[in-house]
């Protein structure tokens, strides 16, 4: 951001139209930073080479003609790729002391906090479309299952959303992008392999009378409610998990930003 531009948190109630005008202006900052700056690029060719790279092999030597090893492998792809993209959102605004500056703007923090989070989400979208050609080929070879993509590539979506809203919390937590990036990772692989199967046994054999494994994973993992989606399965529930968990941590980001102020 600017060095003149800097968000009041005691500013007044803003109507719905000049709310959504102080997240547009946001958004298209961050937008802009994005393109700008060549680590992003960086960053999504190496997440298309490794995810691409994952499903030609399984496609050449398996003889898999679908995308389920694509998203199967997803999750774990993004626990480094997204803290890679929100470590910098805030913990550079408190490095460069570019921060305290963001206090005059007339904007609310949650303007800023949404426009950084959606900013980010349209950039993992389209890192993500890169995958697409990958849908083309596999029509032209065979007679994929169009629905059953679609439901892959939306539950990724909101996978995404979910990992970015906890990696910009991350980051606003703290002044280093190695910090933040260390965080949102621990953050990701706890999420993440609480549903693994295996994760799952060890933790019930270990407090078998508790049943922690099996409480993590229907209470708090991403992985069952992802999963779904790569079954074609979009149900209430899972739409419900993700929509409150990316809230929360939204939330949660823009809560420390108040407390920074102080």
């Amino acid at each position: 951001m600017s060095d003149t531009e800097i968000i009041d948190y005691t500013a007044p109630r803003l109507s719905a139209t000049e709310f959504m005008r102080g997240t547009r202006i946001v958004l298209g900052r961050e937008l802009e930073a994005y393109f700008d700056s060549p680590i992003a690029y960086i960053y999504a060719a190496v997440f298309l080479v490794l995810s691409c790279t994952i499903f030609m092999n399984s496609f050449f030597l398996d003889g898999i003609v679908d995308m389920s090893p694509y998203f199967e492998i997803l999750p774990f792809l993004l626990i480094p790729f997204v803290p890679a993209i929100t470590m910098r959102a805030w913990a550079e605004e408190h490095a460069q002391h570019t921060f305290e500056l963001l206090m005059t703007l007339p904007l609310h923090s949650s303007q800023a906090v949404l426009g950084k989070f959606f900013a980010a989400l349209i950039f993992y979208a389209l890192v993500l479309a890169g995958s697409l050609p990958i849908v083309v080929m596999l029509v032209f070879l065979g007679d994929p299952d169009l629905g059953l993509i679609f439901a892959n590539y939306f539950g990724a979506l909101l996978l995404g959303a979910f990992f970015l809203a906890f990696g910009l919390f991350a980051s606003g937590l703290t002044r280093d992008q190695i910090v933040a990036f260390v965080l949102a990772t621990l953050f990701g692989f706890f999420f993440v392999l609480s549903g693994h199967e295996q994760v799952v046994e060890v933790l019930d054999g270990l407090s078998p009378a508790w049943q922690v494994g099996t409480w993590l994973y229907e209470s708090i993992s991403v992985l069952p409610h992802y999963q779904a989606f790569g079954r074609g399965v979009i149900a209430f529930a899972d739409l419900v998990y993700f929509a409150l968990m990316s809230g929360f941590f939204v939330w949660m980001n823009q809560l420390s930003l108040q407390r920074s102020k102080y």
